[in-house]
Protein backbone atom coordinates (compact mmCIF):
# COMPACT_ATOMS: atom_id res chain seq x y z
CA UNK A 1 0.00 0.00 0.00
CA UNK A 2 1.46 3.41 -0.94
CA UNK A 3 2.73 5.32 2.06
CA UNK A 4 0.54 8.40 1.86
CA UNK A 5 -1.75 7.42 4.75
CA UNK A 6 -1.20 7.43 8.50
CA UNK A 7 -3.28 5.76 11.20
CA UNK A 8 -5.63 2.79 11.41
CA UNK A 9 -9.06 3.84 12.77
CA UNK A 10 -8.39 7.58 12.58
CA UNK A 11 -6.61 7.79 9.25
CA UNK A 12 -5.33 10.69 7.20
CA UNK A 13 -4.24 10.58 3.58
CA UNK A 14 -2.36 13.65 2.36
CA UNK A 15 -2.03 14.67 -1.28
CA UNK A 16 -0.58 17.39 -3.49
CA UNK A 17 2.77 18.87 -4.49
CA UNK A 18 4.62 22.02 -3.48
CA UNK A 19 3.94 23.98 -6.68
CA UNK A 20 0.83 22.22 -7.97
CA UNK A 21 -2.72 23.51 -7.72
CA UNK A 22 -2.91 22.84 -4.02
CA UNK A 23 -2.37 20.40 -1.17
CA UNK A 24 -4.81 18.69 1.14
CA UNK A 25 -5.92 15.77 3.24
CA UNK A 26 -8.69 13.21 3.49
CA UNK A 27 -9.56 12.35 7.10
CA UNK A 28 -11.32 9.00 7.49
CA UNK A 29 -12.67 7.56 10.73
CA UNK A 30 -13.72 10.79 12.41
CA UNK A 31 -16.84 10.14 14.52
CA UNK A 32 -20.10 11.79 13.40
CA UNK A 33 -21.98 14.69 14.99
CA UNK A 34 -18.90 16.67 16.00
CA UNK A 35 -18.95 20.45 15.39
CA UNK A 36 -16.39 21.26 12.69
CA UNK A 37 -15.88 24.35 10.52
CA UNK A 38 -12.88 25.99 8.86
CA UNK A 39 -12.56 28.16 11.99
CA UNK A 40 -11.45 25.04 13.89
CA UNK A 41 -8.69 24.36 11.35
CA UNK A 42 -7.41 27.75 10.21
CA UNK A 43 -5.59 28.83 13.43
CA UNK A 44 -3.31 25.77 13.28
CA UNK A 45 -2.58 26.38 9.59
CA UNK A 46 -1.62 29.96 10.48
CA UNK A 47 1.06 28.64 12.83
CA UNK A 48 2.50 26.43 10.08
CA UNK A 49 2.29 28.75 7.09
CA UNK A 50 5.35 30.29 5.37
CA UNK A 51 6.27 33.95 5.49
CA UNK A 52 5.24 34.39 9.13
CA UNK A 53 8.51 35.92 10.34
CA UNK A 54 11.93 37.11 9.21
CA UNK A 55 13.55 33.75 10.07
CA UNK A 56 11.28 31.64 7.86
CA UNK A 57 10.88 31.26 4.10
CA UNK A 58 9.44 34.39 2.52
CA UNK A 59 7.02 32.48 0.32
CA UNK A 60 3.67 34.22 0.89
CA UNK A 61 0.78 31.80 1.24
CA UNK A 62 -2.43 32.55 3.12
CA UNK A 63 -3.03 28.79 3.44
CA UNK A 64 -6.78 29.37 3.62
CA UNK A 65 -8.52 26.00 3.88
CA UNK A 66 -11.75 24.74 2.37
CA UNK A 67 -13.76 21.75 3.62
CA UNK A 68 -14.93 19.88 0.52
CA UNK A 69 -16.75 16.95 2.10
CA UNK A 70 -17.64 15.13 5.29
CA UNK A 71 -19.61 17.87 7.06
CA UNK A 72 -23.17 19.17 6.87
CA UNK A 73 -24.55 22.21 8.66
CA UNK A 74 -21.37 22.47 10.72
CA UNK A 75 -21.32 18.84 11.93
CA UNK A 76 -19.18 15.87 10.89
CA UNK A 77 -21.07 13.13 9.06
CA UNK A 78 -18.83 10.18 9.88
CA UNK A 79 -17.86 10.08 6.20
CA UNK A 80 -14.44 11.06 4.77
CA UNK A 81 -13.58 14.71 5.42
CA UNK A 82 -11.66 16.32 2.57
CA UNK A 83 -9.78 19.57 3.23
CA UNK A 84 -8.02 21.60 0.56
CA UNK A 85 -5.56 24.51 0.58
CA UNK A 86 -4.77 26.24 -2.71
CA UNK A 87 -1.20 27.13 -3.72
CA UNK A 88 -1.17 30.82 -4.64
CA UNK A 89 2.48 31.91 -4.52
CA UNK A 90 4.21 29.13 -6.46
CA UNK A 91 7.26 30.18 -8.46
CA UNK A 92 8.46 27.08 -10.31
CA UNK A 93 10.89 29.12 -12.42
CA UNK A 94 13.11 29.49 -9.34
CA UNK A 95 13.73 25.74 -9.48
CA UNK A 96 14.61 25.36 -13.16
CA UNK A 97 18.19 24.27 -12.38
CA UNK A 98 16.82 21.43 -10.23
CA UNK A 99 15.32 19.91 -13.37
CA UNK A 100 18.83 18.93 -14.43
CA UNK A 101 20.66 18.59 -11.12
CA UNK A 102 20.02 16.92 -7.77
CA UNK A 103 20.19 19.06 -4.63
CA UNK A 104 22.65 17.57 -2.09
CA UNK A 105 20.95 15.86 0.88
CA UNK A 106 17.54 16.52 -0.66
CA UNK A 107 15.05 13.92 -1.93
CA UNK A 108 15.59 14.76 -5.62
CA UNK A 109 17.91 11.85 -6.41
CA UNK A 110 15.97 9.34 -4.29
CA UNK A 111 12.64 10.17 -5.99
CA UNK A 112 14.26 9.90 -9.42
CA UNK A 113 15.84 6.56 -8.51
CA UNK A 114 12.53 5.16 -7.19
CA UNK A 115 10.00 6.44 -9.72
CA UNK A 116 12.06 7.34 -12.78
CA UNK A 117 10.24 10.70 -12.83
CA UNK A 118 9.87 13.55 -10.34
CA UNK A 119 8.32 16.96 -9.90
CA UNK A 120 11.39 19.16 -9.55
CA UNK A 121 9.37 22.32 -8.82
CA UNK A 122 10.11 22.97 -5.16
CA UNK A 123 10.63 19.31 -4.44
CA UNK A 124 7.11 18.28 -5.38
CA UNK A 125 5.75 15.71 -2.96
CA UNK A 126 8.89 15.75 -0.78
CA UNK A 127 8.33 19.42 0.07
CA UNK A 128 7.35 20.34 3.62
CA UNK A 129 4.26 21.91 2.07
CA UNK A 130 2.77 18.41 2.21
CA UNK A 131 2.51 18.82 6.00
CA UNK A 132 -0.45 21.17 5.59
CA UNK A 133 -2.62 18.06 5.36
CA UNK A 134 -1.24 16.70 8.62
CA UNK A 135 -1.95 19.93 10.48
CA UNK A 136 -5.49 20.11 9.09
CA UNK A 137 -6.10 16.48 10.01
CA UNK A 138 -4.80 17.06 13.52
CA UNK A 139 -7.19 20.00 13.93
CA UNK A 140 -10.03 17.55 13.29
CA UNK A 141 -8.53 15.17 15.88
CA UNK A 142 -8.48 17.94 18.47
CA UNK A 143 -12.17 18.56 17.93
CA UNK A 144 -12.81 14.88 18.72
CA UNK A 145 -11.08 15.22 22.10
CA UNK A 146 -12.80 18.47 23.05
CA UNK A 147 -15.47 16.79 25.19
CA UNK A 148 -14.10 13.30 25.90
CA UNK A 149 -10.66 14.41 27.16
CA UNK A 150 -10.90 18.17 27.72
CA UNK A 151 -7.72 18.31 29.84
CA UNK A 152 -5.53 16.62 27.23
CA UNK A 153 -2.64 18.93 26.36
CA UNK A 154 0.08 18.82 23.69
CA UNK A 155 2.78 21.50 23.86
CA UNK A 156 5.94 21.39 21.74
CA UNK A 157 8.73 23.97 21.61
CA UNK A 158 12.22 24.51 20.25
CA UNK A 159 14.68 23.00 22.71
CA UNK A 160 17.87 23.76 20.80
CA UNK A 161 19.16 25.45 17.66
CA UNK A 162 22.61 24.39 16.46
CA UNK A 163 24.72 24.42 19.68
CA UNK A 164 22.37 26.74 21.61
CA UNK A 165 20.17 24.89 24.12
CA UNK A 166 17.32 26.24 26.22
CA UNK A 167 16.46 25.30 29.79
CA UNK A 168 12.74 24.58 29.85
CA UNK A 169 10.52 22.56 32.18
CA UNK A 170 8.38 20.61 29.69
CA UNK A 171 5.55 20.25 32.20
CA UNK A 172 5.19 23.95 32.84
CA UNK A 173 5.74 25.31 29.32
CA UNK A 174 2.56 26.84 27.89
CA UNK A 175 1.42 27.52 24.34
CA UNK A 176 1.39 31.22 25.16
CA UNK A 177 5.06 31.09 26.16
CA UNK A 178 5.92 29.12 23.03
CA UNK A 179 4.19 31.64 20.78
CA UNK A 180 5.74 34.65 22.55
CA UNK A 181 8.66 34.80 20.09
CA UNK A 182 9.30 33.91 16.44
CA UNK A 183 11.61 30.97 17.18
CA UNK A 184 8.99 29.32 19.45
CA UNK A 185 11.25 28.79 22.46
CA UNK A 186 9.79 29.50 25.95
CA UNK A 187 13.22 30.54 27.25
CA UNK A 188 13.16 34.21 26.21
CA UNK A 189 16.86 34.92 26.74
CA UNK A 190 17.99 31.86 24.84
CA UNK A 191 15.38 32.49 22.14
CA UNK A 192 17.11 35.76 21.28
CA UNK A 193 20.41 33.93 20.77
CA UNK A 194 18.67 31.32 18.63
CA UNK A 195 17.18 33.99 16.39
CA UNK A 196 20.61 35.60 15.97
CA UNK A 197 22.06 32.21 15.06
CA UNK A 198 19.41 31.60 12.40
CA UNK A 199 19.81 35.10 10.94
CA UNK A 200 23.59 34.63 10.76
CA UNK A 201 23.15 31.32 8.94
CA UNK A 202 20.79 32.91 6.43
CA UNK A 203 23.14 35.85 5.84
CA UNK A 204 25.96 33.46 4.99
CA UNK A 205 23.79 31.37 2.70
CA UNK A 206 23.73 28.48 5.14
CA UNK A 207 21.23 26.73 7.45
CA UNK A 208 21.02 25.21 10.94
CA UNK A 209 19.14 22.40 12.66
CA UNK A 210 18.14 21.58 16.22
CA UNK A 211 15.80 19.70 18.55
CA UNK A 212 12.10 20.09 19.37
CA UNK A 213 10.81 18.79 22.70
CA UNK A 214 7.16 17.92 23.30
CA UNK A 215 5.05 17.12 26.37
CA UNK A 216 1.67 15.39 26.21
CA UNK A 217 -0.17 15.71 29.51
CA UNK A 218 -3.33 14.21 31.04
CA UNK A 219 -3.16 11.13 28.82
CA UNK A 220 -5.24 8.19 30.12
CA UNK A 221 -3.49 4.91 30.87
CA UNK A 222 -4.11 2.18 28.30
CA UNK A 223 -3.36 3.68 24.87
CA UNK A 224 -1.11 1.56 22.66
CA UNK A 225 -1.30 -1.73 20.74
CA UNK A 226 1.60 -4.08 21.55
CA UNK A 227 3.62 -5.49 20.12
CA UNK A 228 4.19 -3.78 16.79
CA UNK A 229 1.90 -0.79 17.27
CA UNK A 230 3.29 0.31 20.59
CA UNK A 231 2.31 3.87 21.40
CA UNK A 232 5.88 5.16 21.33
CA UNK A 233 6.58 3.22 18.11
CA UNK A 234 3.70 4.94 16.31
CA UNK A 235 4.77 8.24 17.85
CA UNK A 236 8.29 7.70 16.51
CA UNK A 237 6.93 6.74 13.09
CA UNK A 238 4.82 9.88 12.98
CA UNK A 239 7.69 12.14 13.96
CA UNK A 240 10.26 10.53 11.68
CA UNK A 241 7.84 10.85 8.77
CA UNK A 242 8.19 14.63 9.04
CA UNK A 243 10.63 16.26 6.59
CA UNK A 244 14.19 16.85 7.86
CA UNK A 245 13.85 14.61 10.95
CA UNK A 246 16.88 12.53 11.91
CA UNK A 247 16.22 11.29 15.42
CA UNK A 248 13.57 10.48 18.04
CA UNK A 249 13.89 9.74 21.73
CA UNK A 250 11.35 9.39 24.52
CA UNK A 251 11.81 9.78 28.27
CA UNK A 252 15.46 9.41 29.24
CA UNK A 253 16.27 8.52 25.63
CA UNK A 254 19.92 7.86 24.85
CA UNK A 255 20.98 9.42 28.16
CA UNK A 256 19.27 6.51 29.90
CA UNK A 257 21.84 4.09 28.51
CA UNK A 258 24.45 5.25 31.04
CA UNK A 259 22.14 4.69 34.03
CA UNK A 260 21.91 1.43 35.95
CA UNK A 261 18.53 -0.19 36.48
CA UNK A 262 18.48 0.99 40.08
CA UNK A 263 18.98 4.53 38.84
CA UNK A 264 16.63 4.41 35.85
CA UNK A 265 13.57 2.57 37.21
CA UNK A 266 10.47 4.66 37.94
CA UNK A 267 9.09 3.55 41.31
CA UNK A 268 5.31 3.09 41.63
CA UNK A 269 3.46 4.94 44.39
CA UNK A 270 -0.18 5.60 45.30
CA UNK A 271 -1.34 9.22 45.37
CA UNK A 272 -4.94 10.36 45.73
CA UNK A 273 -6.17 6.90 44.80
CA UNK A 274 -4.14 6.51 41.61
CA UNK A 275 -0.82 4.98 40.60
CA UNK A 276 1.93 7.52 39.98
CA UNK A 277 5.70 7.51 39.48
CA UNK A 278 7.73 10.22 41.24
CA UNK A 279 10.19 10.06 38.33
CA UNK A 280 9.33 9.65 34.66
CA UNK A 281 12.38 8.29 32.88
CA UNK A 282 10.12 5.97 30.88
CA UNK A 283 8.52 9.02 29.30
CA UNK A 284 4.94 8.01 30.06
CA UNK A 285 4.93 4.69 28.19
CA UNK A 286 5.44 1.19 29.63
CA UNK A 287 5.49 -1.88 27.39
CA UNK A 288 4.12 0.19 24.55
CA UNK A 289 1.07 1.32 26.59
CA UNK A 290 0.55 4.77 28.10
CA UNK A 291 0.88 4.85 31.90
CA UNK A 292 -1.04 8.12 32.52
CA UNK A 293 2.24 9.88 33.23
CA UNK A 294 3.25 12.76 30.95
CA UNK A 295 4.64 11.65 27.60
CA UNK A 296 7.84 13.58 26.97
CA UNK A 297 9.88 13.14 23.81
CA UNK A 298 12.35 14.93 21.56
CA UNK A 299 12.75 15.09 17.78
CA UNK A 300 15.98 16.01 15.99
CA UNK A 301 15.79 18.08 12.79
CA UNK A 302 18.76 18.45 10.46
CA UNK A 303 19.81 21.71 8.90
CA UNK A 304 17.75 22.63 5.82
CA UNK A 305 19.20 20.84 2.79
CA UNK A 306 18.60 23.63 0.28
CA UNK A 307 21.10 26.44 0.89
CA UNK A 308 22.29 29.46 -1.08
CA UNK A 309 25.84 28.21 -1.49
CA UNK A 310 27.50 26.46 -4.38
CA UNK A 311 27.70 22.73 -3.70
CA UNK A 312 29.03 19.73 -5.54
CA UNK A 313 26.38 17.45 -6.98
CA UNK A 314 25.48 15.16 -9.87
CA UNK A 315 23.30 15.95 -12.86
CA UNK A 316 20.37 13.91 -14.19
CA UNK A 317 22.80 12.87 -16.95
CA UNK A 318 24.95 11.35 -14.17
CA UNK A 319 27.83 13.78 -14.53
CA UNK A 320 29.58 15.72 -11.79
CA UNK A 321 28.29 19.27 -11.49
CA UNK A 322 27.92 22.24 -9.17
CA UNK A 323 24.69 23.82 -8.00
CA UNK A 324 23.79 27.01 -6.18
CA UNK A 325 20.13 26.74 -5.27
CA UNK A 326 17.70 29.59 -5.82
CA UNK A 327 14.19 29.96 -4.42
CA UNK A 328 12.77 30.73 -0.99
CA UNK A 329 13.78 28.42 1.83
CA UNK A 330 13.77 28.28 5.62
CA UNK A 331 17.28 28.80 7.03
CA UNK A 332 16.02 26.69 9.94
CA UNK A 333 12.90 24.51 9.83
CA UNK A 334 12.37 24.25 13.58
CA UNK A 335 10.15 27.30 14.29
CA UNK A 336 7.61 26.09 11.71
CA UNK A 337 8.09 22.43 12.71
CA UNK A 338 6.72 22.99 16.24
CA UNK A 339 3.07 22.79 15.07
CA UNK A 340 4.00 19.76 12.95
CA UNK A 341 5.28 17.84 15.99
CA UNK A 342 2.11 18.75 17.84
CA UNK A 343 -0.01 17.69 14.86
CA UNK A 344 1.53 14.23 14.60
CA UNK A 345 1.05 13.83 18.37
CA UNK A 346 -2.67 14.57 18.05
CA UNK A 347 -3.00 12.12 15.16
CA UNK A 348 -1.37 9.30 17.14
CA UNK A 349 -3.53 10.10 20.15
CA UNK A 350 -6.73 10.09 18.08
CA UNK A 351 -5.95 6.79 16.38
CA UNK A 352 -5.00 4.99 19.58
CA UNK A 353 -7.93 6.46 21.51
CA UNK A 354 -10.37 5.01 18.97
CA UNK A 355 -8.51 1.68 18.87
CA UNK A 356 -8.62 1.45 22.67
CA UNK A 357 -12.33 2.22 22.78
CA UNK A 358 -13.06 -0.29 20.02
CA UNK A 359 -11.28 -3.13 21.85
CA UNK A 360 -11.71 -2.38 25.55
CA UNK A 361 -15.41 -1.67 26.09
Amino acid sequence: MPGNSFGELFRITTWGESHGGGVGVVVDGCPPRLPLTVEDIQPDLERRRPGQSRITTQRQEADTCEILSGTFQGLTLGTPISIWVRNTDARPEAYSEMAEMFRPSHADFAYQAKYGVRNWEGGGRSSARETIGRVAGAAVAKVMFHDVLPKLRVVAYVKSIHSIEATVDPLSATSKQVESNIVRCPDAKVAKKMIECIEAARASGDSVGGVIECAIQNVPAGLGEPVFDRFEADLAKGMLSLPATKGFEIGSGFAGTVLKGSEHNDAFRMKSGRVVTPTNRSGGVLGGITSAQPIIFRVAFKATATIAREQETVSVAMKNAKLKARGRHDPCVLPRAVPLVEAMSWLVLADHWLRWKAQCL
